[in-house]
């Protein structure tokens, strides 16, 4: 099994939510943070002045998924959330050794 944590742009959360759905994920959650990437924020006017910005909305969608499915996921995430500007986020791809679904004590797959 693979965790998969996705890093991204908070208005990409929906276009993130259909390919998971339609990839037949079971199960994601989601965090709101801040934070940052090789841009080391941006920089924004307001009445003239200039400020440097330095930590950006975020979202975090972890989700666990099988071996087969994580390649193709990963791929049609990449695909649908790209729009090739800085800031669209990242895929931090992590093996996971055991899942147990605590109301019935399935472990591994069927935990899913």
């Amino acid at each position: 099994m693979k965790k998969l944590e996705i890093i991204i742009k908070p208005e990409k959360l929906e276009d993130l939510k259909e390919v998971l759905s339609t990839c037949e994920v079971s199960g994601l959650n989601i965090v709101n943070s801040m934070g940052y990437g090789n841009q080391k924020g941006v920089i924004k006017t307001y009445r003239g002045a200039s400020y440097n910005v330095t930590l950006l909305p975020k979202i975090k969608v972890e989700t666990v998924v099988t071996d087969s499915i994580a390649p193709g996921l990963i791929d049609k995430i990449v695909d649908e959330i790209n729009t090739g500007n800085f800031g669209d986020g990242k895929i931090f791809v992590y093996d996971v050794e055991d899942a147990v679904r605590i109301r019935t004590g399935e472990h591994g797959e069927e935990a899913l």
